[in-house]
């Protein structure tokens, strides 16, 4: 077998090939649009290059045949966060072939050593948390979420056999929009409603600046006490809002406020893999073309909840039912939105797992963190809890209606 590290066009066309063939008989599988892929690799358009850096590499037989690829990556920002210097892998395909994927891995974890990283973390994304975080370990046979992690099966078996232990758990939620909340939301909500200083609105009207400040008001409040936590800036969340403004509909992103100050978001936006799986990953032309035709006489079905915050002031007093009755009003009957996926939560964030518990929704899919220390001296820990405990996790999860009588039920 022979490791190539990426370096021309050839191999960069060759990196994105790789999927095409681990997945070719896998028949719910989309594809990631390779340009998405690409800038996170391209220095000038991922900040994570400011002080860090990635190497990608593909993997072949004997015979020259593409098998595998890896990515190592190391970001200061990331790596301060924790006890120790700690690097990144993602991006890992590989076919089903023990000595394959522990080449691939160990090619990583050579890079990352001699950078002096004393842990790794993966697969992860080299940048936000929100894109391509986690190996899928459970469900793999409802469709890829837009830059959700997809995997086969198999590849736990590699990661726990080479070493890597669960740093956390990361869930995914799905619920039909016609579901109501727990009672004890729709009562709590019901107080708030009466409240003439509360309000609920979707963004229709709003500018991407005045959307950007309400965000970072909220976001920075809200996720403050979280582990590795990094202040977000008002021109980061600007460019978020600019982001997403190509794919954004403004019927389904929602604000609460209390005395005109925001309090709490719920970003959701269209499942753009309900369109994008009509490109095959490949968002050029032609691409851009379909998903314009298939954005306006097909769209989406599905919302996907991408982040959804509430200030610590305001957890737990019925903002989180006031926002979904917003939804059942506004949303319900005038958009062809019928189901939402929530975004993934890590099992150490128990305040916002009763939540979706509390919303009536199912556990869709499980993904995990991984860690392997390279350094023999520091111990394991695994990501500590926010609130609660392991047993408050294991308890909310099993209590979950399953997802098949959840659909079935709604007629999925």
């Amino acid at each position: 077998m022979e490791i190539i590290e990426v370096k021309e066009p050839g191999h960069v066309k060759a990196f994105h090939k790789v999927p095409f063939l681990i997945y070719k008989d896998f028949k719910n599988w989309i594809p990631h649009l390779k340009q998405d892929i690409e800038k996170i690799f391209d220095p000038e358009k991922n900040k994570a290059f400011r002080g860090g850096e990635a190497k990608r590499w593909i993997l072949k037989n004997d015979k020259g045949e593409l098998i595998g690829r890896i990515a190592a990556f190391i970001d200061p920002k990331y790596y301060k966060s924790f006890k120790q210097p700690t690097g990144g892998i993602g991006f890992f395909e590989c076919i089903n072939d023990r000595e394959a994927a522990f080449l691939l891995l160990g090619t990583a974890k050579r890079y990352l050593l001699t950078k002096k990283m004393k842990a790794i973390d993966g697969p992860i994304n080299f940048g936000e948390k929100n894109e391509y975080w986690g190996l899928l370990v459970q469900n793999f046979d409802y469709p890829p979420t837009y830059q959700v992690n997809f995997n086969p099966p198999y590849y736990q078996t590699f990661f726990e056999e080479y070493g890597f232990k669960v740093y956390y758990e990361q869930y995914l939620f799905w619920r039909d929009l016609k579901r109501d909340a727990d009672e004890v939301f729709q009562r709590k909500a019901a107080m708030l409603w009466k409240d003439p200083k509360f309000k609920v609105t979707n963004v229709k009207g709003y500018s991407d600046q005045q959307l950007a400040e309400y965000f970072l008001a909220v976001y920075n409040d809200a996720w403050g006490k979280h582990e590795g936590f990094r202040a977000m800036k008002y021109e980061q969340a600007l460019k978020i809002m600019k982001a997403i403004k190509p794919v954004k509909d403004v019927r389904i992103t929602l604000f609460a406020f209390y005395e005109d100050k925001p309090i709490a978001f719920y970003i959701n936006l269209p499942e753009l893999n309900q369109i994008f799986k009509h490109v095959n990953g490949n968002l050029n032309l032609w691409g851009k073309l379909k998903f314009l035709y298939f954005k306006k006489f097909v769209g989406s079905t599905t919302m996907y909840g991408v982040v959804f915050g509430v200030i610590p002031e305001f957890q737990g007093h019925g903002v989180e039912g006031a926002m979904l009755k917003f939804g059942g009003i506004n949303i319900i009957g005038h958009t062809p939105y019928t189901d939402t996926v929530i975004t993934w939560i890590g099992d150490f964030n128990v305040k916002m797992l009763k939540i979706c518990k509390n919303l009536n929704a199912s556990l869709l899919r499980k993904l995990y963190t991984y860690r392997l220390i390279l350094d023999e001296d520091i111990p394991f820990e695994r990501a500590p809890f926010i609130s609660g405990s392991k047993e408050d996790v294991d308890e909310i999860i099993n209590g979950l209606m399953p997802l098949e009588e959840n659909m079935s039920k709604y007629g999925k």
